[in-house]
């Protein structure tokens, strides 16, 4: 087996472990195991008590495991600097707005002010952000142009 081949193995391996909570649980913690994840866990030969790559893969699975809770904004940063071309920003503007309007609610106009201030939360360019998400259709500006409505 070729270097190269082994490496994109251990790649798709880390892949798997990182999306199956279960594997992540087995590999991370002392999670009792059934005979189909043991046998998964058997097959990561590269991984081994002594290998360099199991400290790396379960703080990469703890990492996975805090971005996924409703805590990750205390934890990481905000985004400085937003993608320039349009279908790398996009999905990411859709889904700041997504998760802000998580919090303060789809029901209502909010005032664009605040708006703002919770979009900051994520992003540093507060207005890329807002455009993006009016130009896809998934804010809505209300007609005295003072708030937005979530649409989707």
């Amino acid at each position: 087996m070729s270097e190269r081949s082994t490496a994109v193995g251990r790649a798709r391996q880390a892949v798997a472990v990182l999306a199956s909570p279960t594997l992540r649980a087995a590999v991370v913690g002392d999670a009792e195991l059934d005979d189909r994840t043991r046998a998964a866990i058997g097959a990561f030969d590269w991984l081994g008590d002594d290998g360099p790559d199991t400290p790396l893969l379960g703080r990469t699975a703890q990492d996975l495991q805090r971005l996924q809770g409703s805590a990750a904004l205390l934890e990481f940063d905000r985004i400085g600097r937003m993608a320039v071309p349009d279908d790398q920003r996009h999905p990411l503007s859709v889904r700041i707005v997504q998760l802000v309007f998580d919090r303060l609610g789809t029901t209502r106009p909010v005032p664009e002010p605040v708006l703002n201030a919770a979009i900051a939360m994520f992003a540093e360019d507060v207005a890329i952000v807002r455009r993006d998400a009016v130009d896809l259709g998934v804010l809505e500006r209300t007609d005295d142009g003072a708030s937005y409505r979530y649409v989707r």
